[in-house]
This record gives structure tokens, sequence and C-alpha cells, in this order.
């Protein structure tokens, strides 16, 4: 049997366990396949095994694998994005998951409106405050995207994105996620327009498991699916 299906049978069984540890369906979680640096026949294998949606972290290469594989996933651009890559994604992109600045919003909006497309996007959230991570603070992210919702008519914010920090405790990182889903929560009360709550993107191969738990509804599995890759080149 192969590796991918092996690992992806695995990675389905984790989601359906921690799923059922707090009483949600499996059915409303949806994998995230992490492919920075995986070549595209490995990504073909992985799609026919079941993998409905790719996240990429740099626009150019979403854009060359998508010439390849083309519209048989779901395309989701979950990395930095700088101002100047945003045309390379903004019409083959399912979903932003790094939305965290107003000149983002403008070029968003500037080539949304030309190809008369609305851009499904979720807030990046910096929850942890680390240096090393991009995002909006907790205090920050209201009037974003209140501001959002008044000036961008072609940014449809769809939830939130957060990166927990890569340690050993449990409870560091179940916190990070229980303070984007409350959050949300917050957010979701406020009725704004254009505006939903419907998709919380938090979770790696780390520790997909404890996010689920605490209300994750979009995990973005790499390694656990890929194997681990060389990131230098």
């Amino acid at each position: 049997m192969s590796t991918i299906r092996e690992n992806l049978e695995s990675i389905k069984l984790n989601i359906k366990a921690s799923a059922n540890n707090v009483n949600r369906s499996c059915e409303e979680i949806t994998l995230l396949a992490v492919t920075k640096t995986v070549d595209t026949d490995k990504i073909l294998e992985s799609i026919e095994y079941g993998v409905t949606d790719i996240g990429e972290n740099k626009p150019q290469e979403l854009a060359r694998k998508y010439d390849i594989i083309g519209d048989k996933v779901r395309w989701h651009l979950i990395g930095t994005l700088q101002t100047n890559k945003v045309k390379y994604i903004i019409d083959k992109v399912h979903m932003i998951h790094s939305l965290d600045r107003e000149s983002l919003c403008e070029e968003i909006q500037k080539r949304a409106e030309k190809i008369d497309k609305i851009i499904d996007c979720l807030v990046q959230v910096n929850i942890s405050k680390e240096d090393t991570k991009h995002g909006l603070y907790v205090e920050e992210v209201i009037d974003f995207i209140q501001n959002v919702s008044k000036k961008y008519a072609n940014i449809r914010v769809k939830g939130l994105m957060t990166m927990a920090p890569f340690s050993k405790d449990e409870d560091e990182v179940r916190l990070v996620f229980k303070s984007l889903k409350n959050l949300s929560l917050d957010i979701q009360k406020l009725n704004i327009s254009n505006v939903s709550m419907e998709y919380l993107s938090m979770g790696m191969s780390n520790d997909y498991k404890i996010a689920i738990e605490e209300g994750s509804n979009i995990v973005r599995v790499g390694t656990s699916i890929y194997g681990k890759r060389n990131y230098n080149n």
C-alpha cells in the first residue's frame, strides 16, 4: 500500500477520534493537505486517495501547481501573502488564510473587482504574540474586520486562522486554540455585514488533534501526509 495512502487513513482515523472526544462529527472537519515543496506527482497521488483541499504557502508555487493539476481540488493560500503576489493567485484560489493588513485588502479588492469575483478570506491572528509569526493581535481583530466589511465589497471574511507555538506543553497549545474559538464567538455575536465565522483554520501535523477538540474545522497537515521535507529548497 502507498505510504501516502496509509498516512491519510491514519490521519482520518485521528480526526474522527478527536471529533468523537468532544461530540463533533468528523464530516465537518476539512483536511487541508499542505504541499510546500511537494512534487505534483505526490500531490496527484494524495488526490487519488481522497484529498479535496490543497494548501500552498507561496503564491507562485500555487500558480505553477495549479497549471498542472487544475481545479481537481480547492486551492488555499495559507502563507504570508505579499501584495505584489496577489495577481498570481486571485483567479485560482478558493480561500486565502492570511488576511492581516489593509494594504493586502486593497490589492485583493482591486484584483477581485477586475475579474468580478468575491474572494473568501480568513483573518490571521497571532494569539501568542510571537515575533516569528504574522497576524493581527487579538485586540486588533474586531476593528480590522469591521473595516473590511465597510470598505472591501469583494472580500468576504469567512473566519479566522492561527498557529500555536511549537511547544510540548499541551496546555499552552490548547489555550491558543481556545482563545481563537472564543474570539470567533465574540465576532459572531456582532453580526457584521458580509462576515461569518464559518471556519477556524488551526492545527498542523503536530497539534491538529488538540485543535479539533478546541473547535477547528480546517486542519493544515503536510508532514504527516507527505513525510519530512527539505525546506531549504
